[in-house]
């Protein structure tokens, strides 16, 4: 059961486009780990433009990864890979289909 989500818009700088694709991906592993990180996608908006969307089953959650390594690696690499600081929206979570 999810109940609130993240969405996190990334517009990548000139040429940084597959740097920005990569990092994303790179950042897997660390989301794992992330037990209460019930559901998550990377995804590409227009060919300049990332984002993320995850959905956590409750508010201790979404903030356990908005302080947890992923996070800080994101906000560490920002300046360097995108054209304007992410846009992170809290969400509520209507309705889900989740596997299992």
């Amino acid at each position: 059961m999810v109940s609130v989500g993240l969405f996190i818009r990334l517009p990548a700088k000139p040429g940084k486009e597959q740097e920005v694709a990569d990092f994303l991906i790179s950042a897997m592993p660390i989301i794992q780990q992330e037990h209460d990180t019930t559901a998550l996608f990377m995804i590409r908006l227009s060919p300049a433009e990332f984002g993320i969307v995850n959905a956590f089953p409750n508010e201790a959650g979404r903030q356990a990864h908005m302080t947890g390594a992923a996070a800080e690696a994101l906000f560490a690499r920002a300046g360097e890979l995108l054209s304007a600081p992410p846009t992170v929206e809290p969400v509520d979570i209507l309705a889900a289909k989740l596997p299992g």
